[in-house]
């Protein structure tokens, strides 16, 4: 199977871009897809572009065109179910799980923890809400992750770590350690475990024109439970498609 994953960051302005055509290229068999930017009817409109797939859309209740998840499956799920049933968590439209016969697939987007860090306590009890959220899936059955977690891991995840180390939110120790928590509890960094040095960056800030530069941040992931991590055969990040700040990322898995 292959999944692929995206933060759009606004799926009514990438879809007037190559974002049809760059899909087609991908073939994915589940596209999960972070900051739609959308009411529920909207994104599902421009979603139509793509027939084939069962649409689940999760718009932010608290901000209009804000947020939003969505994942096309080729595969029909079980059910899908939204957010983690935690009122503090679930207004933004950030979780979708999706569960199929042999595992469960939960797409994210983490919270920013914002402009001078004013979200990062906020954030702490996201990542061990989330955390424990995945952990309860996962013991029914093997849980894969992927989404914009907003956090570069270690310093080869970021072109400029000692510029950006606790400044910045996305690489601060608190952020970092709750990711290291994560990985504790079972799951792996899948193209981190395919290519232990290999620089590679999932996401750019458009107002330094950092892509020009590749002074980019790895922040979008696929992880896999322990368990699972055999049946992987590769981890690919596909910075050769534009159209947002964000590419896109995938997974090759036999399931």
């Amino acid at each position: 199977m292959h999944f692929v994953n995206w933060n759009v960051n606004g799926i009514r302005s990438i879809i007037k871009k190559d974002f049809i055509k760059d899909v087609q290229m991908m073939e994915p068999d589940i596209f999960c897809l972070q900051e739609t930017k959308g009411a529920e009817e909207e994104v599902r409109a421009t979603l139509e572009a793509f027939p084939g797939y069962h649409v689940s859309v999760n718009s932010s209740k608290a901000r209009k065109g804000y947020s939003g998840t969505a994942i096309l499956s080729k595969i029909e799920p079980i059910q899908v179910t939204f957010d983690m049933g935690i009122e503090e968590h679930d207004q933004e439209g950030r979780v979708i799980t999706a569960e199929y016969p042999t595992f469960f697939l939960t797409t994210v987007y983490t919270p920013n923890a914002g402009e001078g860090l004013q979200r990062l306590d906020y954030r702490e009890r996201w990542d061990r809400d989330f955390r424990e959220y995945v952990q309860w899936l996962d013991r029914r059955k093997p849980s894969i992750i992927c989404g914009d977690l907003n956090v570069a891991h270690q310093p080869i995840d970021i072109a400029r770590p000692k510029e950006n180390y606790n400044k910045s939110a996305g690489y601060t120790q608190r952020e970092i350690d709750g990711f290291t928590r994560l990985l504790e509890a079972g799951f792996v960094d899948t193209f981190r475990r395919f290519y232990p040095e290999e620089i590679k960056y999932t996401y750019w800030n458009y107002v330094t024109n950092a892509r020009a530069k590749n002074a980019g941040w790895r922040i979008d992931y696929f992880l896999v439970p322990d368990r699972l991590i055999d049946k992987v055969k590769d981890a690919m990040i596909y910075n050769q498609y534009l159209g947002s700040d964000h590419c896109p990322v995938g997974l090759s898995i036999e399931l």
